[in-house]
C-alpha cells in the first residue's frame, strides 16, 4: 500500500546530522521553499474559494474554520487575525479545532480520531455560510466529519488538503490540492505542508479582502485600529490616500470614530460622516468606487 506523500520518507532525509548543522538548515530552508512553491498549482480554485468567503460575509453568513492538530492552529492563526486586520466581526467567524484550542503547550493528540460534539458544534450551520476544513492527510476523521455535515446543510466547503485523491478534497465544493513534497523529518507536517497551509489560508483571506474592498492600493482600509501602533497605521493609511497632513487625517478618524473608510472620504472630499457613510452604502463598501463617485458627480456639474 502507497503511503501518502505527507507520510514518506524525503529523499534527501540523510541530510540532517547532528554533526553538520549547516547542512541540515539548508536542507530543511529548500524543503520549505519547494512546499511554499506548490500552492502556485492551486491558485485558481484558492480564487474561488475567496470568492465563497466574500459572498458569505456579504450575506452575513459564517466562515467557519475546521481542522485538528498543526493543521488547527493554522486555521485558527488566520481566522484570529481577521478581526484586527480587515475588521470582520468576530459574529462572522468561528474556530472549531479537535479537543478545543489549545491553552498550554501540549496539542490533544487524540481528539482528531473523535468526532463526539461536532454535529450540536455545527448545529446552527446555514447555507449561507462556507466551511474552511484542513488537514494535511485530507483524511483526518474529525475535519471529513465536518465536512460531512456541513454538506447535509448545504454550507459551502474549501478544502485544504495535501494529499491528493484524499476524502477532504473529493467531497469538497472546492478543493485546494497543496502537493507538498515528503517532510525532511518524515510524517513532521507542521513544516512543509504546514507552511504551505498557512500561504494558502492567507491568500484565501486576503484575497476575500481585495473583494469586499477591504484593501486599497496596497493598504488595508477596514483595519480595527484598537491600539496605539494601528491608530498610528490607520491615520497614515488616511493621510496618504487622502492627500492630506497627519493633522487633518487624525481629525477625519476622530470624526469616523476610527473608522478608515468614511474618514478617507472625509479627508478627501470635505464630505460629513453622514454622507461618507450614505456613500459607502451605495458602493458596497468599495472605496475606489466611492471615490470614484465624487470625480464623477464633478463631471456632472461641469456639464
Amino acid at each position: 500500500m502507497t503511503l501518502p506523500s505527507t507520510e514518506q520518507l524525503h529523499p534527501d532525509a540523510a541530510r540532517l546530522s547532528p554533526g553538520d548543522l549547516a547542512t541540515s538548515a539548508r536542507a530543511l530552508a529548500e524543503g520549505q521553499i519547494k512546499a511554499a512553491a506548490a500552492v502556485r498549482d492551486a491558485e485558481d480554485n484558492i480564487v474561488r474559494g475567496a470568492k465563497a468567503m466574500a459572498e458569505t460575509i456579504r450575506a452575513e453568513g459564517i466562515l467557519h474554520f475546521v481542522a485538528a492538530g498543526s493543521s488547527g492552529l493554522m486555521a485558527a492563526a488566520d481566522a484570529q487575525e481577521l478581526g484586527g486586520t480587515f475588521s470582520i466581526p468576530p459574529a462572522r467567524l468561528r474556530i472549531h479545532m479537535a479537543g478545543g484550542l489549545p491553552t498550554g503547550v501540549e496539542m490533544p493528540g487524540g481528539a482528531e480520531d473523535a468526532t463526539e460534539g461536532l454535529e450540536q458544534a455545527l448545529d446552527s450551520l446555514q447555507a449561507k455560510d462556507t466551511v474552511i476544513a484542513v488537514s494535511a492527510s485530507g483524511s483526518t476523521p474529525y475535519t471529513v466529519a465536518a465536512m460531512n455535515i456541513a454538506r447535509t446543510k448545504g454550507a459551502t466547503v474549501i478544502s485544504i488538503a495535501n494529499n491528493g485523491g484524499s476524502p477532504l478534497l473529493l467531497g469538497a465544493d472546492i478543493p485546494i490540492l497543496l502537493a507538498t513534497p515528503p517532510e525532511l523529518i518524515s510524517g513532521s507536517t507542521r513544516m512543509g505542508a504546514g507552511t504551505a497551509q498557512k500561504i494558502a489560508l492567507n491568500m484565501l483571506s486576503s484575497l476575500m479582502a481585495v473583494e469586499l474592498g477591504h484593501v486599497h492600493g496596497g493598504m488595508m482600509v477596514n483595519l480595527r485600529a484598537d491600539n496605539d501602533k494601528l491608530r498610528g497605521r490607520a491615520a497614515g493609511i488616511v493621510a496618504r490616500i487622502a492627500e492630506v497632513d497627519t493633522e487633518t487625517a487624525q481629525n477625519a478618524l476622530n470624526v469616523a470614530h476610527g473608522d478608515v473608510k468614511p474618514a478617507i472620504l472625509i479627508a478627501a472630499q470635505d464630505l460629513s460622516l453622514a454622507q461618507a457613510d450614505a456613500r459607502l452604502r451605495t458602493t458596497n463598501g468599495v472605496l475606489t468606487a466611492a471615490l470614484a463617485k465624487d470625480q464623477q458627480l464633478n463631471n456632472g456639474r461641469e456639464r
